[in-house]
């Protein structure tokens, strides 16, 4: 891992809670997808963020969900701000995690996250696009409501570009009575994959999201066939 720094790109917002983040590094960075880097707001205060782009991009992206004003990720978007005004670089470190695409594999693959967790496996699919894979891909993201969506029709131009891939978005808070109801799946996004798949078994299973979640859906999966030494996330060494 190296310290970098980088210039503010772009800050632009996905949705009223959601930003994103475009940094050009002022050297080359070298990661593999699925890896997060370090925002360094100072020597003893370095926050993990998963880098949303592929490996191949001239940028790095972030995908930062922050709720609450002064909060954790919060905190970083108003450093972030604050530099791209005046044009004074940030610090990063990378790359981090041991979560990665097994990229020798040759394993159907599951990517689910939930939230912005998306960003994790967003970095695995892009690249696996841009690689042509020819692998089994089963990508789930879960949100607690619909109008937590971003960049859908992007995401779906991205995985139709790959012959054997599969994207299910699921809601787990549909709006009763709106004009244009979810036509999608519902629900908790791990059990739309467990109704969709026989048995886990065979599959590299990527995973993102809130600890608790996480936790919970290991345990399922592993009911289900998943066999632990193809789970991978890095929530896994704090669970």
């Amino acid at each position: 891992m190296k310290t970098v720094s980088c210039q503010i790109e772009s800050l632009t917002s996905l949705t009223s809670h959601v930003y994103k983040v475009l940094l050009k590094a002022n050297e080359k960075v070298d990661f593999i997808a699925g890896q997060y880097l370090n925002f360094v707001m100072s020597d003893e205060d370095k926050r993990p963020f998963s880098i949303a782009s592929s490996p191949n991009s001239d940028l790095l992206e972030l995908q930062i969900g922050a709720f609450v004003a002064d909060s954790y990720p919060m905190q970083v978007i108003e450093r972030i701000k604050a530099s791209h005004v005046s044009g004074e670089p940030v610090t990063i470190e990378i790359p981090a995690g041991h979560a990665q695409l097994r990229v020798d594999s040759e394993r159907p693959l599951l990517l689910l996250a939930g939230g912005t967790g998306f960003s994790y496996i967003k970095s695995m699919f892009e690249y696996l696009a841009e690689q042509k894979s020819q692998r089994h891909i089963m990508v789930y993201w879960g949100l607690r409501q619909e109008s937590a969506i971003y960049e859908l029709e992007k995401t779906i131009a991205t995985i139709a570009k790959l012959p054997h891939a599969n994207f299910i978005p699921v809601i787990e808070n549909v709006q009763e009575n709106s004009e244009n109801p979810w036509q999608g799946k519902t629900g908790l996004v791990h059990q739309a994959a467990m109704h969709d798949i026989v048995s886990f078994e065979p599959y590299d299973i990527y995973l993102a999201g809130r600890f608790d979640m996480v936790g919970a859906i290991r345990s399922d999966f592993v009911e289900h066939g998943a066999l632990l030494e193809h789970m991978y996330a890095d929530a896994f060494a704090f669970i």
